[in-house]
């Protein structure tokens, strides 16, 4: 006679694929009416944790899942800023697509554990090919790509905050020497010094004798000159340049740091220093020929990372990063106890990714690529990017035509930054605030450092980059922007 289970019932087939199909269905319908909805939320602090019951439930009930759903709509659902809004205009986009989702869905039910070639085999292959795709559509040289034979390869990180860090790493453990010091341009994102944070080479984020911080031009791009001065001085007072990061699209205003220049600055000042490119949002551009000028004097550099979930119709998370030497990664990341060890690993044959970053485990994520890729195709792609990029040129003839605006920053790809000429940055941010709190759009600043007898500025952003965003929302936007001075 057997004894009753108390083991937990899970869902059956048929529940799951009606849950399923609800789910589809609620996502769909989300999608179909987001611009209907303010984009920011208007919730307080703690409005929503006060929702919640204070315990999890003890027991389960047959008619949960109507609750949840119904919660989904009355709790979550106002506490969003909806990030897929077609009138969000804010930082840079998190896109979305249905190819990614479904991917997404499929990864989650698979519940694969990449870790090693062995825990999987299709979930490491088809990443090592789907980083070479890519990175061959952005026009990454042969020395990057598995495919060429040689010694370089592309993993999927979390972020390209991540992938910094990873990069910093490598390069730490490729110097083999002490008092190590990394540069980055003064508008570098604050990842880079994040990452030194981490590896133990800078104190804290006011460590500027561990990271230093390079002053720009008018353009606000890195100062090739201004970098080898500050190398000469370090190396002067007996310090290791071991790292530099040049960014291509920068945060605040999306400069580009003259990969190539930099790569001479350092053949000549520090040569054995690593050459990181940080083209977070804007390499998705590069999938566009005429945009690769960004990456001019790549096959100088040792690593280089952007993320599709910002700029790809790839949704969180998925950023890429390449590496000319992939065993300066696996060098740095890589420790092999008794229980990870199998045949394959030893044979050297397989490439075990949990030694390209940080955690062990990982997920199926390169299906989102392959879904995405595969549904758009390479054209549908260039298409995607150009529209938004064709939208911020609208907007930028707009601001210069009329004067009461001016243009903060030359525009680089889908991104324009702009400020009121009259009433400072007061007047500016008021702008801006008036704007995000009707709830039609929304917007943020950043602020424009002091450069040659030019003040420093507050200026509005507004990045064009969202799945959804077509040119009647940036014309609406541009008229209410225009109506609120």
């Amino acid at each position: 006679m057997s004894t009753p289970s108390n083991a937990p019932k899970h869902l059956s087939g048929d529940q799951f694929r009606e849950l399923a199909h609800r789910a589809a269905d609620w996502i769909a319908d989300y999608w179909e009416n987001v611009e209907k909805r303010p984009v920011l939320s208007g919730v307080k602090p703690g409005e929503i944790a006060s929702q919640l019951p204070t315990r999890a439930p003890r027991s389960s009930d047959a008619h949960e899942w109507d609750a949840i759903f119904a919660d989904l709509d009355r709790i979550v659902m106002p506490g969003l800023t909806h990030w897929q809004h077609p009138n969000f205009y804010a930082f840079f986009s998190a896109n979305a697509s249905g190819p990614a989702v479904i991917a997404d869905f499929i990864c989650a039910g698979l519940g694969v554990q990449g870790m090693l070639w062995a825990t999987s085999p299709a979930c490491t292959e088809v990443e090592q090919r789907m980083m070479d795709w890519l990175g061959a559509a952005i026009g990454l040289p042969d020395r990057f790509l598995f495919q060429s034979g040689g010694t370089g390869g592309g993993v999927i990180a979390g972020t390209a905050s991540e992938s910094t860090l990873i990069a910093m790493l490598a390069a730490r453990a490729r110097t083999h020497m002490g008092n190590l010091v990394a540069y980055a341009s003064s508008q570098a994102h604050s990842s880079v010094v994040k990452a030194a944070m981490i590896a133990g080479i800078a104190k804290g984020p006011g460590d500027h004798s561990a990271v230093r911080m390079i002053s720009v031009g008018k353009d606000f791009r890195m100062r090739p000159d201004a970098l080898e001065a500050a190398i000469r001085d370090d190396l002067a007072s007996g310090k290791t340049p071991f790292y530099v990061c040049a960014t291509v699209g920068t945060t605040g205003v999306t400069a580009v740091d003259p990969i190539a220049d930099i790569a001479q600055v350092l053949r000549g000042a520090a040569p054995s220093a690593w050459l990181h490119v940080d083209a977070a949002h804007s390499g998705a551009a590069c999938i566009c020929e005429e945009h690769r000028w960004m990456l001019r004097g790549v096959e100088h550099v040792d690593s280089l990372c952007f993320n599709p979930h910002k700029w790809l119709l790839t949704n969180f998370d998925c950023g890429c990063l390449w590496v000319a030497r992939r065993d300066d990664v696996t060098r740095a990341l890589s420790i092999s106890p008794e229980y990870l060890r199998n045949a394959a690993t030893e044979s050297g044959a397989v490439v075990d990714y949990r030694d390209w970053h940080i955690p062990l485990g990982r997920r199926f994520r390169a299906l989102k690529l392959w879904f995405v890729m595969r549904h758009y195709g390479l054209d549908g792609l260039e298409a995607y990017i150009r529209e938004h990029i064709r939208l911020a040129q609208l907007v930028e003839s707009w601001i210069n035509a009329d004067a009461r605006f001016v243009l903060a920053a030359p525009r680089t790809v889908n991104l324009v930054c702009f400020r009121l000429r009259e009433g400072g940055d007061a007047a500016t941010k008021a702008l801006m605030d008036r704007i995000n709190s009707g709830g039609r759009a929304y917007l943020t600043h950043t602020t424009t450092p002091a450069v040659d007898g030019e003040p420093a500025h507050l200026v509005i952003r507004m990045a064009i980059s969202g799945t959804l965003t077509q040119e009647r929302h940036v014309r609406e936007t541009w008229s209410l922007i225009a109506g609120s001075v």
